[in-house]
């Protein structure tokens, strides 16, 4: 039994790691680009924040891992909660972007008063080690300049890519905390050789080259923090409506029926890379009833969110889910992965 146990913990491990290393790499650096970059600003000598940021994010992950293993679901936090998140995490990014933009307003919300980003010289007949000098009295230790690293590497846990959700679904699926815990560790070891060498670039190459590289690095991070600030705004439902005329009414057939009962069903296939149909006309007033049908499916969209009602769905990686809507008034009930992507919707009318 033990041995047994032992294997399934290696092969989740094993199934985190590859994750990780063969797809979850590119797209996590991308979604966390601007939380490294802040752990790796202003470091002449980057492998020690890169080392502080990922150490970090391997033991946050660890331990979500082990809860959601643990207890499942129950401690993953919901749609609303996730996307006022994803909104602050993108304010954050913004902050870093207008920093390596050179904004003087973030540089000070970033520093404490008075703080230079270059060392001063001491003043004459003061060396660095005398009592009293106000250089090494202002000058941060080691442990000092790796909580950001540590702090930043930390948050990632909050800013998660569409496969870092599928690594925490097969975390809840273990219903084991060692398994889970197994899952999330190799998942995040599977993306720090990605990781480690896009840190190492940029600490070094930003502070090589400067402001050249520092704008190119600010107007990446600001893109990123618009698309996790609209993610954040689409998974809490708190963007306006793009408008019921979008959705026609042609090509709604196929996936609307409604039975003899006068039961209304309407179906929705979750791919890996969106649902399908994203847009689809009903009648309002039904007993409706919403069928997610996925097949081979591995993607962010296996985390089915509806906003509106605050309704999420882990879906099986193939087969459906049948979900109650009740009779649904005129309007749009829209929907989307649980990390914001993919959104689509349907328009109830009379």
């Amino acid at each position: 039994m033990a041995g047994s146990a032992g294997g399934g913990t290696v092969a989740l491990f094993a199934a985190g790691a590859g994750t990780g290393l063969l797809a979850g790499a590119a797209s996590c650096a991308s979604v966390q680009f601007g939380l490294l970059t802040g752990a790796v600003r202003e470091a002449g000598r980057p492998l020690l924040p890169v080392i502080a940021f990922l150490t970090a994010k391997l033991a946050a992950h660890t331990v979500l891992g082990a809860l959601l293993g643990a207890v499942g679901a129950a401690v993953a936090p919901g749609p609303r909660v996730r996307a006022a998140l994803l909104v602050a995490a993108g304010v954050l990014l913004t902050v870093f972007a207008l920093d390596l933009l050179g904004v003087p307003a973030a540089r000070r919300l970033l520093r404490r008063e008075g703080q230079s980003g270059h060392c001063a010289a001491p003043p004459a007949g003061r060396g660095p080690g005398v009592v009293g000098n106000p250089g090494a009295a202002r000058s941060p230790g080691a442990f000092g300049r790796l909580r950001r690293p540590v702090a930043l590497g930390a948050f990632t846990v909050l800013v998660p890519c569409g496969l870092t959700l599928s690594a925490e679904l097969l975390a809840v699926g273990s219903r084991s905390a060692l398994g889970g815990a197994a899952v999330m560790a190799g998942f995040v070891l599977g993306t720090a050789p990605v990781f480690a060498l896009l840190g190492m670039a940029l600490g070094r190459g930003l502070g090589a080259l400067g402001g050249g590289l520092g704008a190119v690095a600010g107007a990446v991070v600001l893109v990123v923090a618009g698309w996790t600030l609209m993610s954040g705004l689409r998974l809490g439902g708190w963007l306006p409506s793009p408008g019921q005329a979008r959705a026609v009414a042609e090509g709604s057939a196929e996936f609307v029926r409604t039975d003899g009962a006068g039961v209304q069903t309407i179906t929705v296939w979750a791919l890996d890379r969106g649902y399908r149909p994203s847009a689809i006309v009903a009648r309002s007033g039904l007993p409706t009833v919403l069928v997610v049908r996925t097949r081979e499916t591995r993607g962010c969209t296996r985390a089915f969110v509806i906003p509106g009602r605050d309704l999420e769905r882990m879906l099986p990686v193939t087969g459906e889910t049948r979900i109650p809507l009740g009779s649904p008034a005129p309007g749009r009930l829209r929907y989307t992965c649980a990390s914001g992507h993919y959104p689509g919707g349907i328009t109830f009318r009379r």
